[in-house]
């Protein structure tokens, strides 16, 4: 089966060469593309020094667009399968294999990596715990499934999902949008405790500023999506 790992990335020159050993490391059977989304600093030039796969984008898609991005170049290339994967040094490349075993065996449709289910590893902060809460009540009120970790970065998707996102995908905050129109359609979501880390360099594209706004409008956008289904 062909599987490949996504990683869009804004300015992460920091982080990237340790995300790509990681990966040809821990999860060899995987094809990877990183989707530099216009970053302002030596990213594309480090993509290019080290020989990284690589899409370059002309505009500022922002993680939405980044990301569907990725999954057009996955279903258009033929993959059976695609996760999307932090460049910034959070996620865990050794998890890859059991996110497709569990894909498989369960019939799911997606795969979340959950740092709630067995709460070790960096938990992000308290503030953002409560926002991460918060978004799980609210997917089970609209879908009456629970899903601990729906800010999650880390997912796994196969074929069928891939032909959905590549013709439509949230575009500014995608994750909880993303979680309540694939259960609003029926189709199947697991998660899987997994560990992550703390972010080494760089910062987050989510600041405190924005996160009334994240909440505010990611709210509305999951109740939208929910009401057309």
């Amino acid at each position: 089966m062909k599987k490949l790992v996504i990683i869009p990335a804004f300015n992460e020159e920091g982080n990237l060469e340790k995300t790509i050993q990681d990966i040809k490391e821990n999860a060899p059977d995987f094809d990877y593309v990183i989707i530099n989304d216009c970053s302002t600093d030596g990213t594309l030039a480090m993509c290019r020094r080290h020989g990284f796969s690589y899409l370059n984008l002309p505009v500022n898609l922002g993680i939405g667009g980044a990301v569907q991005t990725g999954y057009r170049y996955a279903y258009y290339h033929g993959y059976d399968m695609a996760v999307q994967f932090d460049g910034d040094g959070q996620h865990s490349a050794g998890y890859l294999e059991k996110m497709v075993e569990i894909l498989n065996e369960t019939g799911s449709d997606m795969v979340i990596g959950s740092r709630f289910i067995e709460k070790e590893g960096f938990q992000s902060s308290s503030i953002r715990r409560v926002g991460i809460k918060y978004f799980t009540v609210l997917i089970k009120i609209l879908t009456g499934k629970k899903i601990t970790d729906p800010t999650s970065g880390m997912r796994m998707i196969n074929r069928r999902l891939l032909e959905k996102f590549t013709e439509d995908y949230p575009k500014d905050y995608p994750e909880p949008e993303s979680v309540v129109t694939v259960l609003s359609e029926k189709y199947k979501v697991t998660e899987l405790p997994v560990v992550m880390n703390e972010r080494e360099e760089g910062v987050s594209s989510i600041s405190m500023r924005k996160s009334i706004y994240y909440m505010i409008k990611v709210s509305c956008a999951m109740l939208v999506a929910r009401m057309k289904r």
